[in-house]
């Protein structure tokens, strides 16, 4: 059997993401299936977690009365066999093995080859999906290959489907499974329990869930008060426009009047709409029917005529999302979902009703995880697999620590989250008292804790918390949040904002570092690999126009102050620090002849590619001084992407590989007589600051939030003590058993308090 298996794949995908509930998404399968495949029947299994049974959920080919009725126990059948040894059954006489179960209801007496693949989810074996065939033979490698590919974009679907509960009585309204776990990457600290507020895309059919409509009478006036918006809208632009097109270009929006005008369209719609459907599900239903009607058809006029009935029915959406936003009402314990949270977005929920953040897109790095930090909203990013268009209304768990998100949490789950939040509020009040003391060992060993930045919300937060000063101020921020590169003028006003807020201590400046998980709206780079890419010093050396209008504004902007320092990101070599630092002399030089007075503030490395390790000691013989960025060091060490929550477990700052380089740059960067800080989340992580300490480190740059914790703990200790939990965990090989020892170290010293406020959840 030749498949293009591709083609295949992406029509079937497209075939499924349109089905409106796991009922159609099934049917659609087996029958695709059972069809590319040349099969007599296909059908999928699905596994029942409360009654222990593989449920017969559709078929093509067996007898249809037989869903929902035969099941078979996980020891059972051909499909147990599959479910337990979680591994493709190949055979070509299938009665004759020694776990067939035959079910007369089913028919299958007749069809002898079978081939079963399991459905894994997460490491969770989810059903089974299998084809059968009358004749007696082996299915194909291709063919393996196909179903089990097939089986892998079915497990998304039903993973989607048991979240919210449609799995239930194939698509009959049911009760969401409680405790649905669903992975991401932390984007800020904390814990918060509180009702899901879905932000759809504007006008994005694809994404309209189906929903219950609360009154009918008024989702039939909704959709009338739409119908008619998306004609005057229409009506205006052809207005518009009249007399810079032809007339037979104007005759196009005759067309989507009649369209609109249309009583079989709308009728379907109302409809629908009396079923019991909300407005906007019985217009993404109709609309998404007509497009795929118009995309099959021949002749090429008529297909055009697809993309015609898409805007307009995203012109009616638009209209129904824009009346339906003013009537919701905000809970007081909100957490905002949404495929990809805005900035905008936030400010569409008072502030004092927003507990939590939740997006399906993002990195731990986006400029909203930034903005939730500085606002100390608990937040998950990267929730890829969140079915989030269908958790409206649901009650949710983020747990920012982990980047977790739960679903419909049991009582239990709820219990211990609440009591992570209650020891959480106690703690702060507790650690408020240390404000304004030193971070200083029982033995007397001062460490520094400075602060990472990147908007003006920051600097209170921070100098409440008794930061000691800057140790990262992410300079790209302001670039992030304008849709041009901001002047000279404006740069130098808010670089002067933030040094002379925490004047005289120290504030260190990282030149813009763009390019990866921080792209520019207006400076877009687009990249096969973009975290080995174009980005940090890579883009400001190829554009010394904008490193020297940025340095200029920094230098300006701490003319009498004296606490600027310079940080280099993403240097890979000597090359190219020597390269930014006569930039850097040639900048002073011209702030210099300007008349502006102001001395060279010290350069310092970002030490956070493998290279850059190696070179640690030459780099630091030419530098001021060394910090480490954490995350980028950990993840180009590790080859593992920390915005990737499939292989966020293989991501640990406690690898043994890191803990050498980190130790290694430390003791290079002392041998040249030089300082090296840290910053990122390693640096926040209070029993990692233990270690950092231990190896010598100046001073720690964290998360404003993180530092009364660091603080409390370093306060609890020797540096004796740390040196000797360092030793302890120098000989060992695994990230899990370092991660072990140092908590329980610190637990035994009574410590433990404030490692990891939700590390003793079990949920």
């Amino acid at each position: 059997m030749a498949i293009d298996m591709l083609k295949t794949l992406r029509q079937i995908a497209q075939e499924v993401g349109t089905a409106k509930d796991l009922k159609a998404a099934l049917s659609v399968i087996v029958q695709r299936v059972r069809e590319v495949m040349g099969t007599q029947v296909c059908s999928v299994y699905l596994f029942d977690p409360d009654e222990q049974r593989y449920v017969l959920m559709a078929t093509e080919g067996l007898n249809k009365r037989a869903v929902g009725k035969v099941s078979l126990a996980r020891n059972e059948g051909l499909v147990g066999l599959v479910g337990r040894r979680e591994e493709p059954l190949n055979l070509e006489d299938a009665p004759a093995h020694k776990d067939f179960r035959y079910f007369p209801e089913t028919g299958e007496e007749k069809y002898y080859s079978f081939l079963g693949v399991p459905i894994i989810h997460h490491r969770r074996v989810m059903g089974v999906l299998v084809v059968q065939q009358r004749e007696r033979r082996q299915f194909d490698e291709g063919e393996e290959a196909f179903l089990v590919t097939m089986s892998a974009q079915l497990s998304g679907v039903i993973a989607h489907a048991e979240a919210t509960g449609s799995i239930r009585g194939l698509g009959r309204k049911a009760k969401p499974v409680q405790d649905a776990k669903f992975l991401g990457v932390p984007g800020a600290p904390g814990v918060a329990i509180g009702t899901a507020v879905v932000m759809l895309p504007p006008a994005d059919l694809d994404a309209v869930p189906d929903r219950e409509a609360d009154d009918v009478g008024s989702e039939l006036a909704a959709f009338q008060e739409a119908l008619e918006a998306a004609r005057k809208e229409v009506r205006k632009i052809a207005g518009r426009l009249e007399r810079t097109l032809r007339p037979e270009e104007r005759a196009l929006f005759d067309v989507y009047l009649m369209i609109l005008d249309d009583p079989t369209i709308s009728g379907e719609i109302e409809d629908i709409i009396r079923t019991g459907q909300w407005a906007q599900g019985a217009v993404r239903q109709v609309v998404k029917q007509h497009i795929k009607r118009f995309d099959a058809m021949d002749d090429a006029y008529l297909r055009e005529r697809a993309t015609d009935i898409r805007d307009l029915g995203r012109r009616v959406l638009g209209h129904l999302q824009q009346a339906h936003k003013s009537k919701v009402e905000i809970p007081e314990q909100a957490i905002l979902v949404s495929e990809e949270i805005t900035p905008a977005m936030l400010g569409e929920i008072t502030p004092d009703k927003l507990v939590g953040l939740v997006s399906v897109k993002g990195s731990g790095n986006s400029h909203v995880a930034i903005l939730a930090r500085a606002m100390g909203i608990p937040t998950v990013m990267g929730a890829t697999e969140l079915p989030y268009s269908r958790l409206d209304g649901l009650t949710l768990v983020v747990d920012g620590y982990h980047g977790e998100v739960f679903s419909n949490p049991s009582d239990e789950v709820q219990r211990q989250y609440r009591a992570v939040i209650e020891d959480e509020r106690e703690l702060v009040k507790g650690l408020e008292a240390l404000r304004d003391q030193p971070c200083e060992t029982t033995d007397g060993r001062r460490m520094p804790l400075w602060v990472n930045t990147g908007l003006l919300a920051d600097v209170h937060r921070s100098l409440n918390h008794g930061a000691e000063g800057v140790g990262l101020y992410r300079s790209e921020v302001p670039f992030m949040v304008m849709e041009r590169f901001p002047s000279e003028k404006e740069q130098q006003a808010t670089y002067r904002e933030q040094l002379q807020a925490f004047h005289p201590q120290p504030v260190t400046m990282r030149t813009l570092d763009v390019g990866g998980d921080k792209p520019l709206s207006y400076f877009p780079i687009k990249e096969e690999n973009p975290f080995l890419g174009w980005r940090g010093i890579r883009v400001t050396l190829d554009h010394p126009d904008i490193f020297l209008v940025q340095v200029r504004a920094m230098l300006k902007a701490g003319a009498g102050l004296g606490n600027l320092r310079i940080l280099l990101p993403m240097i890979s070599g000597l090359h190219e620090l020597e390269e930014a630092s006569h930039l850097i002399h040639r900048a002073w030089g011209e702030v210099r002849d300007e008349g502006v007075d102001v001395a060279m503030p010290p350069i310092g490395v970002m030490v956070e590619v493998p290279a850059a390790v190696y070179q640690a000691r030459e780099l630091a013989r030419h530098a001021d001084f060394l910090s480490i960025g954490s995350n980028d060091l950990t993840q180009y060490l590790l080859a593992v992407d920390r915005n990737n929550p499939r292989v966020a477990e293989l991501y640990d700052y406690y690898h043994p590989a890191l803990l050498q380089a980190l130790h290694k740059v430390v003791q290079d960067a002392h041998a040249e007589g030089k300082p090296v800080s840290i910053c990122g989340e390693m640096a926040g992580d209070p029993a990692a600051a233990v270690l950092l300490m231990a190896m010598g480190f100046d001073s720690l740059s964290m998360n404003a939030n993180n530092l009364p914790r660091v603080k409390w703990l370093l306060r609890q200790v020797s540096q004796q003590q740390a040196q000797e939990l360092l030793t302890q965990v120098q000989s060992m090989d695994n990230p899990q058993v370092i991660r072990s020892v140092v908590d329980l170290y610190l637990r035994n010293l009574g410590l433990g308090r404030v490692i990891n406020p939700a590390s003793e959840v079990t949920a």
